[in-house]
């Protein structure tokens, strides 16, 4: 069986092959962010870490993952994979999306909580959006997954962000009282 590190000619496709013969570099400014994209990936690719603080690009939460991967990729010179998280309110048609870092720095989780009073919905979804860029020159293409669920009160280590706040649905925890094991179902 043939390594990551050095795949056989009949074990995918070209790009793939490509990107395997060099290693990934996954560019976060958040050390928490490196070590859930580690227990995610494993050894399953080639990867290296670069801590690298990218501009905070405004608009979509698509647009945004694919301009921080066109500007990473220029900056490190090779093939990488960036990661954004946008905690979504649906009484707030979006919001803060994308932004959640901003407001949560501003107002805190009690002030996200307090966002939502005046208003019965509490559902909210969580986007994850990751971005592969081969090159500087290549045109990143971008992976989303969603977790529905619910704002409550804050729980748990307030240690990662938004994840106090967020309750997925079907389960009575929020992010924050799972352990990482339970959350990219190990």
């Amino acid at each position: 069986m043939a390594s990551a590190g050095n795949p056989s000619p009949s074990s995918g496709n070209t790009e793939t092959m490509r990107v395997l013969s060099r290693p990934l570099t996954f560019v976060t400014g958040n050390a928490k962010k490196l070590e859930e994209v580690r227990a995610i990936l494993g050894n399953s690719i080639p990867f290296q870490t670069i801590k690298l603080d990218l501009p905070e690009l405004q608009g979509e939460p698509e647009d945004i993952s694919k301009g921080k991967a066109r500007l990473a990729a220029t900056e490190v010179k090779g093939p990488v994979l960036v990661e954004d998280t946008c905690l979504s309110f649906n009484a707030l048609n979006g919001l803060p999306g994308p932004y959640i870092k901003w407001f949560l720095q501003k107002i805190g989780h009690e002030g996200l909580n307090n966002m939502l009073m005046a208003y019965e919905d509490k559902s909210a979804y969580a986007t994850c959006i990751f971005s592969l860029a081969l090159g500087p020159n290549e045109e990143p293409v971008t992976f989303v997954g969603k977790t529905w669920g619910k704002i409550v009160p804050a729980r748990g280590p307030k240690v990662f962000g938004w994840d106090p706040i967020f309750q997925p649905d079907g389960y009575e925890l929020t992010y924050a009282e799972m352990s990482n094991a339970a959350l990219i179902g190990k």
